[in-house]
């Protein structure tokens, strides 16, 4: 049990005082955490297994792509790079799946999710390109009209009467392929006019070969996104497994692995944005991440249209298994641990936002700062960072709550774990650790829910009045 005395801890003008009938004191109990029983942290696996997954994934090269900067200038080139790669890599992937002989794959669902995903990956990019101003940009007009020889993939059309635009394709993207496939065409052309919409707040568009009806500047995609470089790192070490999902699991990854690069840029321009005071900014940048996290809970769900024989087949081919009886196969990603670990410590930046220090002793200083800024309603900004912030946090465990949901589809209830993390009843593994954890922010969590009993109270006092 809690006790807060309300009338020394709420301070703001604007929250009418309490009847004197009532008493000053505001109970509220408080759950207690939950208890797991002793293990060692979740977010830890097998160094071995973490390098057996990067080389079947080929990531040392793909980090150098990530990593590589080609624009010093260019401070957002290292958050957009592998978001790119990553929409690249998906428009191979819907090659993939067109080109998949089987004649039980159900071809229909899989087009349909790589177009949500595709869309669902459009729509962050655009996110993170909007406000940019030091992105390298293809002028559309300095040409006057005139085609260059190396240009071969551009049109020339005007817009607004005399002004005349070169609109580039790029040549090096697999999107401008697809829509001369006719399988693709369809899926293609509908990736076109979402580029087109998605970017209408941006200052330039992809330059994908999307209509681009502004007229605004494009983006130099081939590169900023090296198309041919990445799509070298097409073929897996294990090629040689004659298994069609095996370059389903391997391109699913790689796109999984290429946004979690993404997400961890924007952690560290996060912290750095609420380190300088820039909340506003800060804020928006946590919703982005909020929205990764979603996205990559899209991806994982790509498992379940994965045909069950031929992923168990390729399961043992590849000899994929738990090395304990608690690991969780997921954490074989570092990217992934570290991006979990990340978004947790964004706690420690709370006392900062709100403007007060820690109590050495344990006092509620933080919690009654939180409810001054709750109440009075005078600093936005703050209060959307701080809900940006719990928001990561839903995700987050949304994110895990759903992979285990999925290895147990994929995998089966007793094989998804060590014969442990579905089938034990102490919820003991690593994936329940997390999402069942309390919450990361628990002086934001006491605040709303003082301030709710507190405007309950007054609801009940103004009744009694009456």
């Amino acid at each position: 049990m809690v006790e807060l005395d309300w009338k020394a801890k709420m301070v703001s003008s604007d929250i009418p005082k309490k009847s004197p009938k009532l008493s000053n004191k505001l109970q509220v109990s408080i759950p207690t955490p939950f208890r797991f029983s002793n293990m060692s942290s979740p977010l830890s696996t097998s160094p071995s297994a973490s390098k057996a997954y990067d080389y079947y994934l080929r990531l040392p090269e793909l980090r150098k792509l990530w990593e590589t900067q080609e624009f010093p200038a260019w401070k957002n080139e290292v958050v957009l790079k592998p978001a790119l790669h990553a929409l690249e890599i998906t428009f191979r992937f819907i090659s993939i799946v067109l080109s998949d002989p089987r004649p039980y794959m159900n071809r229909r669902e899989w087009t349909r999710r790589l177009q949500s995903l595709t869309t669902s990956q459009i729509e962050l990019i655009a996110m993170l390109c909007e406000d940019e101003n030091e992105a390298p940009i293809l002028d559309l007009t300095s040409s006057n009209g005139v085609l260059t020889r190396e240009s071969s993939s551009a049109e020339v059309w005007k817009i607004h009467g005399e002004t005349t635009v070169v609109n580039r394709t790029s040549e090096a993207s697999l999107l401008p392929r697809l829509v001369t496939w006719q399988k693709s065409e369809d899926v293609a052309q509908k990736i076109l006019y979402s580029i087109e919409c998605e970017m209408r707040r941006c200052p330039y568009t992809l330059g994908l070969g999307e209509p681009n009806l502004s007229g605004k500047p494009n983006l130099d995609y081939d590169a900023v996104c090296k198309p041919s470089e990445l799509h070298a790192l097409k073929s897996s070490p294990y090629d040689h497994i004659e298994n069609h999902e095996n370059s389903t699991l391997y391109t699913t990854n790689q796109i999984l692995e290429s946004w979690i690069q993404t997400a961890k840029q924007l952690l560290k321009r996060i912290a750095s944005g609420i380190d300088a005071g820039s909340f506003e900014a800060a804020a928006g940048d946590c919703y982005i991440l909020e929205k990764i996290w979603k996205l990559l809970e899209e991806i994982e769900d790509l498992h379940l249209l994965m045909d069950p024989n031929d992923f168990l087949h390729l399961k043992s081919q590849l000899q994929i298994k738990s090395v304990n009886e608690t690991e969780a196969f997921c954490f074989r990603s570092k990217g992934l641990v570290e991006i979990t670990k990340l978004s947790k410590e964004l706690k420690h930046k709370v006392p900062f936002i709100l403007g007060v220090e820690v109590d050495p002793n344990g006092g509620p200083r933080i919690q009654e700062a939180a409810m001054r800024l709750y109440s009075e309603q005078k600093e936005g900004n703050k209060v959307s960072l701080v809900q940006a912030l719990q928001a990561i946090e839903a995700a987050l465990k949304r994110f895990f709550f759903g992979y285990k949901q999925v290895l147990m589809i994929v995998m089966g209830s007793l094989e998804a774990k060590g014969n442990r993390v579905v089938a034990c009843s102490d919820s003991g593994d690593s994936l329940s650790q997390i999402f069942l954890e309390p919450t990361y922010f628990p002086s934001l969590d006491a605040a709303k829910t003082f301030l709710g009993e507190f405007w309950s109270r007054e609801r009940g006092e103004s009744r009694f009045k009456k």
